[in-house]
């Protein structure tokens, strides 16, 4: 994430000297005056590169967390001056569970998560999403970052998130052919990806449902939804079908 920043800030404040006048280029006319729009300009992107700064340090940056990596492959993890709103010291976790965005705890595997789930008796919410999917990131900073759906998350559900464009191969052994398409699963991505569109008969990302612990669908499956409002109430819908 640090080496991501740094990059577009060198571009910007690159340009940002560029436009100022400050740095040309050998077919550039000369520059005697700089003009409004073009100061205006100017400062606008040297806005946008300060502003970029504190993420070296892990602020969050959220105006381009549809295009930066996620705060978990930064090197200060748990957020600006480790705010742990950002990120967990967790060391105990369930088997199969990793730190996800926003310190939740989440699973990779379908299979460990919902056998977790029926240990603690919690609701499961499936999240098909992909390493470079822009709007999953989005959601996990804008809508998963307020604090009263990060409190559902981190307490009400059992997060499982299949990542659909994992190319990371299966064993040989795992190996199959789609049930009507006759393509051959060799890899994660294409299992999860093929999984969320046999039974939910889509493959859309960022794709929320919502289960009980007997697999059972709790509410209408959500797809992106930016409204932070919209979002937690949905998850209150589920979690309200949801028989402990």
């Amino acid at each position: 994430r640090e080496v991501f920043l740094a990059i577009w800030i060198g571009i910007f404040g690159l340009l940002a000297f560029y436009l100022f006048g400050k740095i040309t280029l050998p077919h550039d006319d000369s520059l005697k005056n700089i003009s409004v729009g073009r100061m205006l300009l100017g400062l606008l992107v040297l806005s946008f590169t300060i502003y970029m700064i504190p993420g070296l340090w892990g602020a969050p940056v959220k105006i381009i967390s549809a295009f930066a990596p996620p705060l978990i492959y930064s090197e200060s993890p748990t957020g600006f001056a480790h705010n742990t709103a950002v990120g967990t010291s967790e060391t105990n976790l369930p088997k199969g569970a990793e730190i996800g965005p926003n310190g939740i705890i989440a699973f990779s595997s379908y299979d460990d998560g919902i056998a977790h789930a029926k240990l603690v008796n919690k609701a499961i919410l499936l999240d098909f999403t992909g390493r470079a999917c822009q709007n999953c990131r989005l959601m996990e900073s804008n809508v998963w970052s307020d604090a009263n759906i990060l409190k559902i998350l981190k307490n009400d559900i059992v997060l499982v998130s299949l990542y659909c464009d994992e190319r990371t191969k299966l064993p040989l052994s795992s190996t199959y052919f789609s049930e009507d398409t006759g393509t051959e699963i060799t890899t994660i991505g294409q299992k999860w990806t093929e999984f969320q569109r046999l039974k939910f008969q889509t493959n859309a990302r960022p794709y929320y449902v919502l289960m009980d612990t007997n697999e059972k669908v709790l509410n209408e499956p959500a797809g992106y939804t930016p409204d932070i409002k919209k979002y937690q109430a949905w998850l209150q819908t589920g979690l309200s079908n949801f028989k402990r």
